[in-house]
């Protein structure tokens, strides 16, 4: 990684790496007496500065964190959202995990992914789960899903883009969402859309997470990812520790919704305990 000193706020910074296809721009949180390392992995057309409040709570809890924006998406390179492989987003993943860890030896990884980012994380952890400590992932993509089949059987396929309103019942993310520039307000790519389904694919025959302790948080009224179908997609990982959380009346992003808060502290839980395991 090139280090650009950019600073982002009081406490974070900017880097650049290249890529697999092309430049990725990394946001860091440090924390000088961490105990443990999050990386975060963000969702379809977003951005890694939507979490600004999620690697604060985590910085408060001990963790440095850190996390790219991934290829296509924010400020890193890439025709908006376009995205020809997940194998190559998970590879770009693994070397922000891989450098955080050098400037952390020693401290457990933790990996949390939401939405799309849930997917990249899920494929991630099949990977290379033996270098994690836990997974956390929110809304993800997983699972029998049936919306990309659907849209891909269409010709042509429809543009269709995320509805502000689904994300949360606090109006001002919806609002913040619509008017921040960083995110792409267009709809999904046919070969975007391609290589999720064989990402999906992948996953469903991949192996079993086995020993890798595993948080599942949800919105029972996600109307973007639909709550059963991520459930059966989760189960089918095959952690043998899977701690559930469905939150009542939650839409997609449980991170901005109005029991925010509640939801960051299972979070956190969660890896407290993960940490204690022996």
């Amino acid at each position: 990684m090139n280090e650009m000193n950019q600073p982002l706020g009081p406490t974070s910074r900017q880097r650049d790496f290249e890529g697999a296809r092309g430049r990725v721009t990394v946001q860091e949180w440090p924390n000088r007496h961490a105990r443990y390392v999050a990386i975060l992995s963000h969702g379809a057309g977003e951005h890694i500065g939507r979490y600004q409040h999620v690697a604060a709570a985590l910085v408060r809890h001990g963790a440095a964190v850190v996390g790219p924006d991934h290829l296509g998406h924010g400020l890193s390179a890439g025709a908006r959202l376009l995205i020809p492989d997940f194998e190559e987003v998970v590879a770009d993943l693994r070397a922000v995990a891989t450098r955080a860890a050098a400037d952390h030896p020693g401290l457990p990884v933790v990996l949390i992914g939401h939405s799309l980012g849930g997917m990249i994380a899920a494929r991630y952890a099949q990977r290379f789960g033996s270098e994690l400590a836990a997974l956390v992932l929110s809304g993800p993509v997983i699972g029998p899903w049936p919306v990309p089949q659907m849209l891909l059987a269409m010709d042509p396929m429809p543009e269709v883009p995320i509805d502000p309103d689904v994300l949360s019942r606090d109006p001002q993310v919806g609002r913040a969402y619509a008017a921040d520039p960083l995110v792409w307000h267009g709809g999904i790519p046919r070969q975007s859309l391609e290589a999720l389904v064989r990402c999906l694919a992948r996953i469903d025959a991949g192996e079993a997470l086995g020993e890798l302790p595993t948080l599942w948080i949800h919105g029972a009224d996600d109307a973007l990812v639909g709550v059963d179908s991520s459930r059966l997609g989760v189960e089918k990982l095959g952690a043998r520790t899977l701690e559930r959380h469905v939150y009542p009346g939650a839409r997609h992003e449980v991170f901005n919704e109005t029991n925010r808060d509640e939801v960051i502290a299972d979070v956190t839980a969660f890896i407290d305990r993960a940490l204690a395991r022996p």
